[in-house]
């Protein structure tokens, strides 16, 4: 069985202490729907950050 994750969408914005919680809730409530969302900050921007759409 092969596991395949796909980029859904991607959009930069600028960076908030609590976005990783919004991730997280996200994280928790949809992954039945075989979505998975991630957050990182932007390596050239410190002031920004990625946030991303997955469907596993």
């Amino acid at each position: 069985m092969e596991s395949k994750i796909e980029v859904i969408s991607t959009v930069k914005l600028a960076h908030s202490p609590d976005l990783y919680k919004i991730v997280d809730s996200l994280n928790r409530n949809l992954k039945e729907r075989n979505l998975m969302f991630g957050l990182a900050l932007d390596s050239e921007d410190q002031e920004k950050a990625i946030f991303t759409i997955y469907r596993t």
